[in-house]
């Protein structure tokens, strides 16, 4: 199945765009090659607002979303998972709204750390996030005239989750599910085997719009992550076939299979690779000399 991202988006920074019912989206100024052209908020409601995301700790963000609420009250900030690009923000609308902060929990590794590992998105990490309430999957949280019913999404983040909009069949799905490009699966933070199994679960279900965290929405959701799916097997496929043609460490496949990739993101490329050989370790469908690592030695399985 063949998969085909979106690169179209009009970011219009600092401006409210309506993208639904009771919708709005504020695109923060933090382009990069991995936000795209930046980091979406959503605002939901009419007269109490809830706000998806605030993003990053940004003035001018903070105040294009004061702007675009203009004096409603704000009852709650949902936050889809604890990265730099998403969270931090949240602090501060608080603040200035003294609205209720839910999200999953605070930021966490999706497994232990190793014996001399480290962690490389430590960075990326809003370490001090720390939500009012944390969210179990399938709460259903109400406001004034809409209800968010969270469905966690663990894979990008250990905290990942995504929002459905009750009675519609629209679902915010942060960095899970992105138009524009694959998600990021980066240990230890991420883990592969997370990141299938909620990807299985968003197939399941029968959401007709993913507004995601970056870029434009995802309008046929069910065909689109059938093709990540594929996708992520493909490249699962590849690793293996380079481990049995005589790779044996993550650069040495990286260089291979990602010729055509933007130099700047070989490193998260590795960190993908390192993810699939984690989960294909696992499964037994690959060998490891010690435990999977960036610099270990990978072997074929038979």
């Amino acid at each position: 199945m063949s998969l085909k991202f979106n690169a179209r988006f009009d970011a219009a920074y600092g401006t409210p765009v309506a993208v639904g019912p009771d919708v709005m989206r504020v695109t923060a100024r933090n382009p990069s090659p991995f936000t795209f052209h930046g980091t979406n908020t959503y605002l939901l409601g009419k007269d109490t607002l809830a706000v998806i995301d605030p993003g990053p700790d940004d003035e001018a963000h903070l105040a294009a979303l004061l702007a675009a609420i203009g004096g409603r009250p704000v009852s709650h900030i949902f936050v889809s998972h604890t990265h730099r690009d998403h969270s931090p923000l949240a602090a501060r609308l608080k603040e200035r709204t003294g609205a209720t902060v839910l999200a999953e929990g605070p930021h966490r590794p999706a497994r232990p750390l190793r014996v001399g590992e480290e962690n490389r998105l430590d960075a990326s990490a809003d370490l001090a996030f720390r939500p009012d309430i944390a969210l179990a999957d399938g709460s259903l949280t109400a406001g004034d005239g809409w209800a968010i019913r969270t469905v966690l999404t663990p894979g990008h983040a250990a905290n990942h989750a995504a929002f459905a909009l009750e009675g519609t069949d629209v679902l915010f799905s942060a960095d899970h599910v992105m138009a524009w490009s694959t998600s990021i699966v980066a240990p230890p933070d991420g883990s592969m085997a997370d990141y299938m199994r909620s990807l299985d679960r968003l197939i399941a279900r029968d959401d007709k719009v993913l507004l995601p965290g970056h870029g434009g929405p995802v309008l046929k959701p069910r065909t689109f992550m059938r093709g990540l799916k594929a996708h992520r097997l493909m490249r699962e496929r590849a690793i293996i076939e380079r481990i049995e043609k005589g790779d044996r460490t993550i650069r040495d496949i990286v260089a291979a299979i990602y010729r055509e990739t933007d130099p700047r993101l070989h490193g998260a490329a590795g960190l993908s690779v390192l993810a699939h050989l984690e989960d294909l370790a696992a499964r037994g469908a690959v060998k490891v000399e010690g435990e999977p690592a960036l610099d270990a030695v990978f072997l074929p399985a038979r």
